[in-house]
Protein backbone atom coordinates (compact mmCIF):
# COMPACT_ATOMS: atom_id res chain seq x y z
CA UNK A 1 0.00 0.00 0.00
CA UNK A 2 2.71 2.46 0.03
CA UNK A 3 3.97 2.51 -3.03
CA UNK A 4 -0.07 3.47 -3.84
CA UNK A 5 0.42 5.86 -1.71
CA UNK A 6 3.43 7.44 -3.07
CA UNK A 7 1.89 7.14 -6.66
CA UNK A 8 -1.18 9.11 -5.74
CA UNK A 9 0.47 11.31 -4.07
CA UNK A 10 2.96 12.40 -6.95
CA UNK A 11 0.60 12.02 -9.86
CA UNK A 12 -1.47 14.62 -8.52
CA UNK A 13 1.61 17.03 -9.17
CA UNK A 14 1.56 16.11 -12.86
CA UNK A 15 -2.25 15.29 -13.79
CA UNK A 16 -3.57 18.21 -12.02
CA UNK A 17 -1.21 20.85 -14.33
CA UNK A 18 -1.97 18.43 -17.29
CA UNK A 19 -5.36 18.99 -17.19
CA UNK A 20 -5.66 22.63 -16.47
CA UNK A 21 -3.11 23.29 -19.51
CA UNK A 22 -4.86 21.07 -21.48
CA UNK A 23 -8.69 22.62 -20.56
CA UNK A 24 -7.21 25.95 -21.65
CA UNK A 25 -4.66 25.74 -24.44
CA UNK A 26 -5.78 22.89 -26.32
CA UNK A 27 -9.33 21.32 -27.04
CA UNK A 28 -11.42 22.27 -24.01
CA UNK A 29 -13.80 19.32 -22.99
CA UNK A 30 -12.10 15.35 -24.15
CA UNK A 31 -8.19 15.64 -23.81
CA UNK A 32 -7.98 16.80 -20.04
CA UNK A 33 -11.25 14.46 -19.82
CA UNK A 34 -8.79 11.81 -21.30
CA UNK A 35 -6.37 13.13 -19.03
CA UNK A 36 -8.14 12.50 -15.75
CA UNK A 37 -9.83 8.89 -17.44
CA UNK A 38 -6.50 7.83 -17.59
CA UNK A 39 -5.09 8.96 -14.41
CA UNK A 40 -8.27 7.39 -12.84
CA UNK A 41 -8.42 3.68 -14.67
CA UNK A 42 -4.76 3.41 -14.00
CA UNK A 43 -4.76 4.26 -10.22
CA UNK A 44 -7.80 1.78 -9.77
CA UNK A 45 -5.74 -0.71 -11.79
CA UNK A 46 -2.80 -0.45 -9.90
CA UNK A 47 -5.42 -0.57 -6.14
CA UNK A 48 -7.10 -3.27 -7.59
CA UNK A 49 -3.68 -5.18 -7.90
CA UNK A 50 -2.05 -4.35 -4.74
CA UNK A 51 -5.54 -5.17 -2.82
CA UNK A 52 -5.24 -8.72 -5.00
CA UNK A 53 -1.68 -9.23 -3.79
CA UNK A 54 -2.10 -8.70 -0.35
CA UNK A 55 -5.46 -10.99 -0.19
CA UNK A 56 -3.39 -13.76 -1.55
CA UNK A 57 -0.48 -14.03 0.69
CA UNK A 58 -0.13 -16.77 2.50
CA UNK A 59 -2.97 -18.54 0.64
CA UNK A 60 -3.15 -22.00 -0.62
CA UNK A 61 -4.25 -21.95 -4.21
CA UNK A 62 -3.11 -18.23 -4.65
CA UNK A 63 -2.26 -18.95 -8.15
CA UNK A 64 -5.63 -19.65 -9.20
CA UNK A 65 -6.96 -16.72 -7.10
CA UNK A 66 -4.49 -14.30 -8.67
CA UNK A 67 -5.43 -15.38 -12.26
CA UNK A 68 -9.00 -15.00 -12.41
CA UNK A 69 -8.63 -11.53 -10.40
CA UNK A 70 -6.12 -10.20 -12.64
CA UNK A 71 -8.28 -11.74 -15.85
CA UNK A 72 -11.42 -10.13 -14.77
CA UNK A 73 -9.88 -6.66 -13.75
CA UNK A 74 -7.96 -6.42 -16.87
CA UNK A 75 -11.86 -7.17 -18.40
CA UNK A 76 -13.26 -4.40 -16.77
CA UNK A 77 -10.15 -2.00 -17.94
CA UNK A 78 -10.53 -2.98 -21.44
CA UNK A 79 -14.57 -2.58 -21.47
CA UNK A 80 -14.15 0.56 -19.57
CA UNK A 81 -11.81 1.95 -22.12
CA UNK A 82 -13.30 0.33 -25.05
CA UNK A 83 -16.57 2.35 -24.06
CA UNK A 84 -14.95 5.90 -23.30
CA UNK A 85 -13.03 5.27 -26.69
CA UNK A 86 -16.07 3.88 -28.74
CA UNK A 87 -18.52 6.77 -27.72
CA UNK A 88 -15.76 9.33 -28.35
CA UNK A 89 -16.15 10.68 -24.68
CA UNK A 90 -12.66 11.44 -24.25
CA UNK A 91 -9.56 12.04 -26.84
CA UNK A 92 -7.05 8.55 -27.15
CA UNK A 93 -4.12 10.93 -26.58
CA UNK A 94 -5.00 12.24 -22.82
CA UNK A 95 -6.05 8.46 -21.53
CA UNK A 96 -2.62 7.19 -23.48
CA UNK A 97 -1.33 10.19 -21.19
CA UNK A 98 -2.98 9.91 -17.55
CA UNK A 99 -2.04 6.22 -17.94
CA UNK A 100 1.78 6.95 -18.96
CA UNK A 101 2.14 9.10 -15.63
CA UNK A 102 0.87 6.18 -13.29
CA UNK A 103 2.51 3.89 -15.08
CA UNK A 104 5.97 5.32 -14.91
CA UNK A 105 5.70 6.73 -11.44
CA UNK A 106 4.93 3.07 -10.43
CA UNK A 107 8.41 2.10 -12.00
CA UNK A 108 10.03 4.98 -10.58
CA UNK A 109 8.37 4.14 -6.35
CA UNK A 110 9.08 0.54 -7.30
CA UNK A 111 12.56 0.60 -8.20
CA UNK A 112 12.75 3.47 -5.42
CA UNK A 113 11.30 0.32 -2.85
CA UNK A 114 13.34 -2.15 -4.29
CA UNK A 115 16.61 -0.23 -4.22
CA UNK A 116 15.95 0.34 0.04
CA UNK A 117 15.36 -3.42 0.58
Amino acid sequence: MEILKNVFKKSLFVILPAIVLSAFLIEPRKIPLGILMGWLLGMFNLRQLTRNIEGLIGSEKATVKLVFLSMTRLLVLFAAIFLLVYYRVVNVFGLLFGFTVVFTLILIEGARVGKSQ
